[in-house]
């Protein structure tokens, strides 16, 4: 009997101890490297400046591209952002190729669209190889496809290397050395430290950043090599023409109203031509305000976009020029529609219209990852 107690005495400690040791284990994992595109909106030096002190973050990869069409809006925004801050900068594309020329066409576009986004020339640009294009690719297709993306992206002056799955790593493609994902922690713990690096979990957030982030732990240098980070305290710009503040031309109210460009118009972080432009208006789109400002020399109004961040666009010169009509009333549109454009995603068109991104693909039957055309006509609310 007291040897049977004895031993429940050392189980259950053992067990206990098992229990105290596997969160730090589940958790050992170094949050080194974020992934951000279209799906995290626009990342701000505070973002990424919280990554890096609480976090431990110092590396950043930012979509630039996909296929031959699109780019990636946020990635001249974020990049610039996260120099800022101090991070390591990087860029993927994600890969829809099927043929060795298809996957040279798509490197040149990765490449323009990374130089276009300000991505350093010596900086990674990856290929993201997990869509169904090459799932219906065998072995050797796929191997030599990547091959020909590498070595296009490399001519070019950036390193690259290919992302993919770890269930894909040896079936589907040859990885001697890339950048794999694989989750859960616990089951996936040291498979890849002979790659560069391991991308552990897709659903980490961050304080006072939007939606899920895909994290990686480094294994080398070759996601931080050829850069020196300088970190820089933000700046808020100041307008470029500052006008003489006094009681009638300095002044706010609230008001809800719709505007409808009729010229294309800037949105910008904040009401002045002195900040940034991270978008426009076209004419024939709208947008629902919620306060006007009145600022110097123009005529501002705000909303709020899906992400939480207040947006302005200039409703025209104070006591001058109009850029477009506006009615008081929001009430009296009872549907907005928008006419897809090159470049756009279902991001950068909800963040205009203040919607979840979610909320416009379910408006028309689809969801976030449908893809969408140029001339295609969305129903916004």
């Amino acid at each position: 009997m007291k040897f049977k107690t004895k031993l429940i005495t050392l189980v259950v400690a053992f067990l206990a101890a098992i229990s105290f040791a596997l969160p730090s284990q589940v958790n050992a994992a170094n949050t080194d490297m974020v992934d951000t595109s279209n799906h995290n909106g626009l990342m701000t030096y505070d973002n990424y400046y919280d990554m890096l002190v609480h976090y431990g973050v110092k590396a950043v990869v930012q979509k630039v591209s996909e296929g031959t069409t699109y780019v990636d809006p946020t990635a001249k925004y974020n990049l610039a952002s996260a120099k800022q801050a101090g991070l390591y900068l990087n860029g993927y594309h994600y890969a829809r190729y099927t043929t060795v020329e298809g996957a040279r066409a798509e490197a040149r576009f990765a490449v323009a669209a990374a130089q276009s986004a300000g991505l350093p020339i010596g900086a990674v640009l990856a290929t993201d190889v997990e869509a169904s294009e090459q799932a219906n690719n065998n072995y050797a297709a796929n191997t030599a496809n990547n091959k020909a993306f590498m070595e296009v992206v490399q001519a070019a002056g950036y390193r690259s290397t290919i992302y993919t799955m770890g269930s894909w790593v040896g079936t589907k493609m040859l990885v001697d050395k890339g950048w794999i994902a694989d989750y859960p922690y616990n089951t996936s713990r040291d498979r890849y430290t002979s790659h560069h690096a391991w991308q552990f979990r897709s659903d980490q957030q961050f304080a006072g950043s939007y939606g899920n982030f895909d994290v990686s732990q480094l294994y080398d240098d070759f996601f931080t090599a050829n850069q020196t980070p300088s970190p820089s305290a933000p700046v808020t710009p100041a307008p470029s023409q500052p006008a003489k503040s006094n009681a009638a031309s300095d002044t706010d109210y609230a008001q809800t109203g719709v505007f409808k460009p009729s010229t294309t118009v800037n949105i910008r972080t904040g009401a002045g031509t002195g900040y940034a432009s991270v978008g426009s208006y076209a004419p024939g789109e709208s947008v629902i305000y919620d306060h006007v400002y009145i600022r110097g020399t123009y005529v501002w109004a705000r909303y709020l976009s899906y992400s939480g961040r207040y947006h302005y666009v200039a409703l025209g010169v104070n006591g001058g020029e109009s850029y477009g009509s506006r009615s008081s009333n929001a009430q009296t549109y009872s549907r907005t529609y928008y006419t897809v454009r090159s470049g756009d995603s279902f991001w950068s068109i909800a963040s205009k219209y203040g919607i979840s991104m979610y909320t416009l693909a379910a408006n028309n039957g689809k969801s976030i990852y449908s893809l969408i055309y140029p001339g295609e006509n969305l129903d916004i609310r």
